[in-house]
This record gives C-alpha cells, sequence and structure tokens, in this order.
C-alpha cells in the first residue's frame, strides 16, 4: 500500500500535515524508515526540497505537525517557537467524568529512566501548564477541548491521568478502556506567527473519524 502524505499546507518553506496515530514523528534507535519525517523527506526529495523538524507529536497523537523546507524557517522557529505560536489546540477524551468543567493544570513533570513522565512536587522538573474546557459528556467518557502553553513530553496525557481522567487507550498512565482502538488525542488547530512574513497563519486538522464515533453518541 503506498504511504500518502496528508498535506494541510504547503509553500516555499513550510509543509503542514495531519500525522496519522500510530505513526513516529522521528526515528528512534528501534524504528528508523516508518516515521512522519521519512515520508516527508521522501515527498520532498522529489521536488528537490528539504526537509527540517520543528516539533513532534507522541507516536500515538494524531494532528498538526509542522516541517520547515529551509533552514533559515527552522532556525527562526526554533527560536522563538513558544512565542511564535499562539495556540496549540487538541482534542481529548478521557475516562470518566471531570470533576471541573474547565480549569487550569499546572505542575512540574520529570521523567524516568524508563521514559516514563510523571508529576513532581520538585522545581527541579519542568513546568507544564494545560488548560481544558469539557465540550462533553457521553456515558462514561468526557470529551475536552484542551489548550497547552508548554510543550512537556506526555504532558496532556500525564496531568488528565493525574486527575483520575486518563485519555482513553493510554495504557501507559492507566487507561483501560479503549474504544476507539488508537489514543484519544489529536492535535486539532495550531496559530503560528510566520516569523519572515510576520502574518498569522491557523493550520486545521480534522477531527478522526474515530473520534466522531463517540462525540456523536
Amino acid at each position: 500500500m503506498k504511504k500518502t502524505l496528508d498535506i494541510i499546507y504547503e509553500d516555499r518553506s513550510l509543509l503542514v500535515v495531519n500525522k496519522k496515530a500510530g505513526l513516529l514523528t522521528i526515528a528512534t534507535a528501534k524504528e528508523k524508515d516508518r516515521t512522519l519525517y521519512h515520508e516527508v523527506y521522501m515527498y520532498l526529495k522529489k521536488k528537490n526540497q528539504k526537509v527540517f523538524i520543528v516539533h513532534r507529536l507522541d507516536k500515538d497523537t494524531s494532528g498538526v505537525v509542522v516541517f520547515a523546507k529551509t533552514e533559515k524557517m527552522k532556525l527562526l522557529l526554533q527560536k522563538d517557537w513558544n512565542n511564535l505560536v499562539k495556540v496549540r489546540e487538541y482534542l481529548a477524551i478521557v475516562e470518566g467524568k471531570v470533576e471541573k468543567e474547565q480549569a487550569i493544570l499546572t505542575n512540574y513533570l520529570m521523567e524516568t529512566k524508563t521514559l516514563r513522565t510523571y508529576i513532581t512536587n520538585s522545581k527541579k522538573g519542568q513546568l507544564a501548564i494545560t488548560k481544558y474546557k469539557l465540550i462533553k459528556y457521553i456515558k462514561d467518557y468526557s470529551v475536552l477541548q484542551v489548550f497547552i502553553e508548554t510543550g512537556r513530553k506526555n504532558q496532556i496525557r500525564v496531568q488528565l491521568s493525574n486527575m483520575r481522567n486518563p485519555i482513553i487507550g493510554d495504557k501507559k498512565y492507566g487507561s483501560t478502556k479503549n474504544p476507539i482502538r488508537r489514543l484519544g488525542l489529536h492535535a486539532h488547530r495550531l496559530i503560528l506567527i510566520n516569523p519572515i512574513t510576520k502574518k498569522e497563519m491557523e493550520f486545521l486538522a480534522p477531527i478522526p473519524d474515530s473520534f466522531l464515533t463517540i462525540i456523536k453518541l
């Protein structure tokens, strides 16, 4: 089966794609070729263009990923990513009913030697700030609109699990239910300021069909 990129936007210096769930953004020691980066690299190679990593999503998270096509764009985005990105919106489906309909979660995160992220009381950890708003409660699940102000590894997954509302399909952080057979986390919308043109750009990755099976219940 031929791999096809789900391209959201492309110009001379940017390529924005909708990453599939279950696909690594970049290579690891165990997996070199089955990655989003490799798919983008092969696509741009045919056009004699380069690709540069700007940010990434967890393997099991789907949604908006931005790549740079020039080194200048890569350096400008990486240098000031947190200020250039104005909105990072996710859609999450979690187990149970959240206690509060909206909240700001502020924690410090650290990582174990086995690459599991956890919340610590020590400010030696990295600050993680996540905001959420309940969109809908259906049967045993809450559908949340989530915004992150920091981009820590597994941030949303850990903080929602800490509320005793793990994301469905997230065995690593305590989920025991998986009605959609994938992680219930999707990077739905990203708004950033183009560091070269200074224009605001909005990128949307459609809500996955599997999510809609629950949302429409």
